[in-house]
Protein backbone atom coordinates (compact mmCIF):
# COMPACT_ATOMS: atom_id res chain seq x y z
CA UNK A 1 0.00 0.00 0.00
CA UNK A 2 1.46 3.68 -0.79
CA UNK A 3 1.48 5.97 1.95
CA UNK A 4 1.50 9.88 2.14
CA UNK A 5 5.00 10.62 3.22
CA UNK A 6 7.05 12.73 0.96
CA UNK A 7 10.59 11.11 0.13
CA UNK A 8 13.10 12.88 -1.51
CA UNK A 9 16.85 11.70 -2.60
CA UNK A 10 18.81 14.21 -3.06
CA UNK A 11 19.31 17.30 -1.07
CA UNK A 12 17.69 19.81 -2.09
CA UNK A 13 14.65 19.50 0.20
CA UNK A 14 17.05 18.64 3.24
CA UNK A 15 15.76 21.52 5.29
CA UNK A 16 11.74 21.38 4.23
CA UNK A 17 9.77 20.11 7.59
CA UNK A 18 7.38 17.91 5.18
CA UNK A 19 9.87 15.93 3.17
CA UNK A 20 12.41 13.31 4.44
CA UNK A 21 15.14 13.23 2.51
CA UNK A 22 17.21 9.87 2.89
CA UNK A 23 20.21 10.70 0.34
CA UNK A 24 21.76 9.33 -2.34
CA UNK A 25 23.36 5.60 -2.48
CA UNK A 26 24.58 4.79 -5.71
CA UNK A 27 24.13 0.45 -4.13
CA UNK A 28 19.81 0.59 -3.95
CA UNK A 29 21.01 -2.35 -1.25
CA UNK A 30 22.79 0.32 1.32
CA UNK A 31 19.49 1.73 1.77
CA UNK A 32 17.57 0.26 4.95
CA UNK A 33 14.71 -2.27 4.72
CA UNK A 34 12.86 0.89 6.29
CA UNK A 35 13.84 3.08 3.55
CA UNK A 36 13.07 1.27 0.94
CA UNK A 37 9.73 0.28 1.76
CA UNK A 38 9.33 4.09 1.48
CA UNK A 39 10.28 4.47 -1.60
CA UNK A 40 8.84 1.72 -3.14
CA UNK A 41 5.24 3.12 -1.35
CA UNK A 42 5.72 6.36 -2.03
CA UNK A 43 3.52 7.71 -4.62
CA UNK A 44 6.53 10.35 -6.03
CA UNK A 45 9.91 10.43 -5.48
CA UNK A 46 11.63 14.28 -4.93
CA UNK A 47 14.74 15.19 -6.41
CA UNK A 48 15.56 11.43 -7.37
CA UNK A 49 19.09 12.76 -8.54
CA UNK A 50 20.18 11.70 -12.25
CA UNK A 51 21.20 8.32 -11.53
CA UNK A 52 17.70 7.01 -9.89
CA UNK A 53 15.93 9.32 -12.24
CA UNK A 54 15.87 6.68 -15.00
CA UNK A 55 15.28 3.97 -12.93
CA UNK A 56 11.74 5.50 -11.39
CA UNK A 57 10.86 6.52 -14.98
CA UNK A 58 11.36 2.76 -16.39
CA UNK A 59 9.53 1.34 -13.32
CA UNK A 60 6.14 3.98 -13.71
CA UNK A 61 6.77 6.22 -10.51
CA UNK A 62 6.53 9.69 -10.53
CA UNK A 63 9.31 12.25 -9.89
CA UNK A 64 9.98 15.84 -9.47
CA UNK A 65 12.15 16.70 -11.27
CA UNK A 66 10.54 14.62 -13.89
CA UNK A 67 12.70 12.18 -16.24
CA UNK A 68 12.83 14.98 -18.99
CA UNK A 69 14.02 18.07 -17.22
CA UNK A 70 16.95 15.53 -15.41
CA UNK A 71 17.44 14.35 -19.12
CA UNK A 72 18.84 17.97 -20.51
CA UNK A 73 20.60 18.89 -17.10
CA UNK A 74 23.97 20.31 -18.32
CA UNK A 75 23.56 19.16 -22.01
CA UNK A 76 23.53 21.90 -24.46
CA UNK A 77 23.89 19.96 -27.12
CA UNK A 78 20.27 18.48 -26.86
CA UNK A 79 19.29 21.91 -25.18
CA UNK A 80 19.56 23.23 -28.63
CA UNK A 81 18.78 20.39 -30.72
CA UNK A 82 15.05 20.53 -28.71
CA UNK A 83 15.24 24.85 -29.13
CA UNK A 84 15.32 24.08 -32.98
CA UNK A 85 13.00 21.53 -33.19
CA UNK A 86 9.98 23.28 -30.87
CA UNK A 87 10.95 26.32 -33.10
CA UNK A 88 12.37 27.82 -29.42
CA UNK A 89 14.00 31.14 -30.53
CA UNK A 90 17.81 31.04 -29.71
CA UNK A 91 20.81 32.21 -30.89
CA UNK A 92 22.61 30.61 -34.03
CA UNK A 93 24.48 27.45 -32.73
CA UNK A 94 26.16 24.81 -34.21
CA UNK A 95 28.26 21.59 -32.89
CA UNK A 96 31.15 20.59 -34.71
CA UNK A 97 31.74 17.09 -34.38
CA UNK A 98 35.19 15.74 -35.19
CA UNK A 99 38.68 16.80 -37.54
CA UNK A 100 36.84 17.75 -40.74
CA UNK A 101 33.96 19.23 -38.82
CA UNK A 102 36.37 21.27 -36.87
CA UNK A 103 37.95 22.91 -40.14
CA UNK A 104 34.72 24.78 -40.78
CA UNK A 105 34.14 26.77 -37.75
CA UNK A 106 35.49 29.35 -39.40
CA UNK A 107 33.77 28.88 -42.45
CA UNK A 108 31.17 29.19 -40.44
CA UNK A 109 31.18 32.15 -37.67
CA UNK A 110 33.44 35.57 -38.22
CA UNK A 111 35.08 36.50 -35.14
CA UNK A 112 33.61 37.33 -32.26
CA UNK A 113 31.66 34.26 -31.24
CA UNK A 114 30.70 32.15 -28.18
CA UNK A 115 31.80 28.94 -28.12
CA UNK A 116 31.00 26.74 -24.59
CA UNK A 117 31.72 23.62 -23.06
CA UNK A 118 29.14 21.14 -24.41
CA UNK A 119 28.54 19.66 -21.55
CA UNK A 120 28.97 19.40 -17.66
CA UNK A 121 29.10 23.22 -17.17
CA UNK A 122 27.20 25.59 -15.12
CA UNK A 123 27.71 29.03 -13.08
CA UNK A 124 28.99 30.85 -16.34
CA UNK A 125 32.22 28.34 -16.30
CA UNK A 126 33.34 26.78 -19.42
CA UNK A 127 31.72 29.49 -21.40
CA UNK A 128 34.26 31.68 -23.99
CA UNK A 129 34.30 34.97 -25.74
CA UNK A 130 36.09 33.90 -29.18
CA UNK A 131 37.73 37.37 -30.69
CA UNK A 132 40.94 36.01 -32.79
CA UNK A 133 42.32 32.59 -33.89
CA UNK A 134 44.85 32.17 -30.70
CA UNK A 135 41.24 32.61 -28.33
CA UNK A 136 39.86 29.68 -30.54
CA UNK A 137 43.02 27.33 -30.20
CA UNK A 138 42.79 28.27 -26.25
CA UNK A 139 39.70 26.41 -26.02
CA UNK A 140 40.29 23.72 -28.21
CA UNK A 141 42.82 23.30 -26.46
CA UNK A 142 40.87 23.06 -22.98
CA UNK A 143 40.77 19.73 -21.10
CA UNK A 144 37.75 18.52 -22.43
CA UNK A 145 39.25 18.57 -25.62
CA UNK A 146 42.72 17.10 -24.04
CA UNK A 147 44.54 18.73 -27.40
CA UNK A 148 47.49 21.03 -28.17
CA UNK A 149 47.47 24.18 -30.14
CA UNK A 150 49.70 22.03 -32.60
CA UNK A 151 46.87 19.81 -33.23
CA UNK A 152 44.23 21.91 -33.96
CA UNK A 153 43.18 21.34 -37.63
CA UNK A 154 42.81 25.10 -39.40
CA UNK A 155 41.07 25.81 -42.58
CA UNK A 156 42.24 25.02 -45.15
CA UNK A 157 45.15 22.52 -43.74
CA UNK A 158 45.91 19.05 -45.02
CA UNK A 159 47.08 17.57 -41.70
CA UNK A 160 45.46 14.58 -40.73
CA UNK A 161 46.19 15.00 -36.81
CA UNK A 162 43.40 13.92 -34.51
CA UNK A 163 41.28 16.04 -32.69
CA UNK A 164 39.69 15.06 -29.82
CA UNK A 165 36.21 13.50 -29.87
CA UNK A 166 34.71 15.86 -27.70
CA UNK A 167 32.34 18.79 -30.07
CA UNK A 168 33.06 22.16 -30.37
CA UNK A 169 29.74 24.24 -29.23
CA UNK A 170 29.97 27.57 -31.84
CA UNK A 171 27.35 30.01 -30.75
CA UNK A 172 26.69 33.65 -32.26
CA UNK A 173 27.81 36.63 -30.26
CA UNK A 174 24.77 38.54 -29.26
CA UNK A 175 26.24 41.52 -27.48
CA UNK A 176 24.19 42.48 -24.48
CA UNK A 177 25.03 44.06 -21.19
CA UNK A 178 22.20 41.67 -18.88
CA UNK A 179 20.33 38.85 -19.36
CA UNK A 180 17.14 37.92 -17.82
CA UNK A 181 16.70 34.67 -15.50
CA UNK A 182 13.31 33.40 -15.17
CA UNK A 183 12.97 29.90 -12.72
CA UNK A 184 9.85 27.59 -13.50
CA UNK A 185 8.59 25.22 -10.95
CA UNK A 186 6.13 23.22 -11.56
CA UNK A 187 4.23 25.19 -14.42
CA UNK A 188 4.52 28.35 -12.86
CA UNK A 189 6.90 31.13 -12.90
CA UNK A 190 8.44 31.23 -9.21
CA UNK A 191 10.64 34.40 -9.89
CA UNK A 192 12.18 36.50 -12.76
CA UNK A 193 14.88 39.09 -12.26
CA UNK A 194 17.44 40.74 -14.64
CA UNK A 195 20.89 39.71 -13.91
CA UNK A 196 23.25 42.42 -15.14
CA UNK A 197 26.96 42.14 -16.09
CA UNK A 198 29.76 43.99 -14.54
CA UNK A 199 31.99 45.93 -16.79
CA UNK A 200 35.09 43.22 -16.56
CA UNK A 201 33.23 40.40 -17.79
CA UNK A 202 30.83 40.19 -20.78
CA UNK A 203 28.64 36.94 -18.72
CA UNK A 204 25.80 38.11 -16.22
CA UNK A 205 26.24 35.20 -14.41
CA UNK A 206 25.88 35.90 -10.68
CA UNK A 207 29.33 33.73 -9.61
CA UNK A 208 30.89 35.59 -12.49
CA UNK A 209 30.22 38.71 -10.41
CA UNK A 210 27.02 40.11 -12.30
CA UNK A 211 24.50 42.01 -10.51
CA UNK A 212 20.93 40.98 -9.38
CA UNK A 213 18.17 44.02 -10.24
CA UNK A 214 14.39 43.79 -9.84
CA UNK A 215 13.72 46.18 -12.25
CA UNK A 216 10.43 45.50 -14.27
CA UNK A 217 10.82 42.06 -16.97
CA UNK A 218 9.16 42.31 -19.96
CA UNK A 219 6.22 40.45 -20.10
CA UNK A 220 7.29 38.87 -23.11
CA UNK A 221 9.94 37.26 -21.67
CA UNK A 222 8.38 35.87 -19.14
CA UNK A 223 6.07 34.54 -21.24
CA UNK A 224 8.40 32.66 -23.77
CA UNK A 225 9.98 31.16 -20.28
CA UNK A 226 7.14 29.42 -19.06
CA UNK A 227 6.08 28.46 -23.04
CA UNK A 228 9.46 27.28 -23.10
CA UNK A 229 9.83 25.15 -19.96
CA UNK A 230 6.30 23.75 -20.82
CA UNK A 231 6.70 22.86 -24.60
CA UNK A 232 10.41 20.93 -23.78
CA UNK A 233 8.78 19.21 -20.42
CA UNK A 234 11.06 20.86 -17.76
CA UNK A 235 9.09 21.39 -14.27
CA UNK A 236 12.25 23.00 -12.31
CA UNK A 237 14.23 24.87 -14.48
CA UNK A 238 16.54 28.43 -14.83
CA UNK A 239 15.46 30.12 -18.26
CA UNK A 240 18.69 32.78 -19.47
CA UNK A 241 16.61 34.92 -22.03
CA UNK A 242 18.38 37.73 -23.80
CA UNK A 243 17.24 40.52 -25.87
CA UNK A 244 18.68 40.99 -29.45
CA UNK A 245 17.81 43.07 -31.99
CA UNK A 246 14.49 43.61 -30.66
CA UNK A 247 13.69 40.16 -30.30
CA UNK A 248 13.75 37.23 -27.00
CA UNK A 249 16.15 34.78 -26.99
CA UNK A 250 16.26 31.62 -24.74
CA UNK A 251 19.56 31.32 -24.48
CA UNK A 252 20.18 27.85 -22.04
CA UNK A 253 18.35 26.46 -19.42
CA UNK A 254 19.63 25.82 -16.12
CA UNK A 255 18.62 22.50 -13.94
CA UNK A 256 21.38 23.29 -10.86
CA UNK A 257 20.20 27.47 -10.71
CA UNK A 258 21.16 29.99 -7.81
CA UNK A 259 18.84 30.67 -5.57
CA UNK A 260 20.78 33.79 -4.82
CA UNK A 261 18.09 35.63 -6.49
CA UNK A 262 15.10 34.39 -4.44
CA UNK A 263 17.35 35.68 -1.33
CA UNK A 264 17.99 38.99 -2.35
CA UNK A 265 13.74 38.96 -2.74
CA UNK A 266 12.75 38.13 0.10
CA UNK A 267 11.73 35.01 -0.71
CA UNK A 268 12.72 31.79 1.57
CA UNK A 269 13.84 28.95 -1.04
CA UNK A 270 12.52 26.11 1.60
CA UNK A 271 9.11 27.75 2.48
CA UNK A 272 8.39 27.90 -1.56
CA UNK A 273 8.98 24.44 -2.01
CA UNK A 274 7.41 22.90 1.53
CA UNK A 275 4.22 25.42 0.47
CA UNK A 276 4.12 23.87 -3.61
CA UNK A 277 4.23 20.11 -2.00
CA UNK A 278 1.59 21.00 0.44
CA UNK A 279 -0.35 22.44 -1.97
CA UNK A 280 0.05 19.46 -4.75
CA UNK A 281 1.57 21.94 -7.42
CA UNK A 282 5.00 19.92 -7.56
Amino acid sequence: MKNTVKIAIGSRLKYCRNVITLEFKPNFTDYSAEETQLIRNADKIYYPTAFYAHLFYTMGKPTFPNFTTYHFVQDKIRQTAIFNLLNIPHPYTKVFYGTRQKREILNTFSFPFIAKKPRGSSMGRGVYLINNMEELLQYLSTPHFNISPKEVILPNTTSDSKLSRSPAYIQEYCPHDRDIRVVVIGSKVAIAYWRVANSKDFRANISCGGDISFDKVPNKAIELALDTAIKCGWDDVGLDIIQHKGEFLVVEANMKYGRKGFAKAGIDYNILLENLIAEGTI
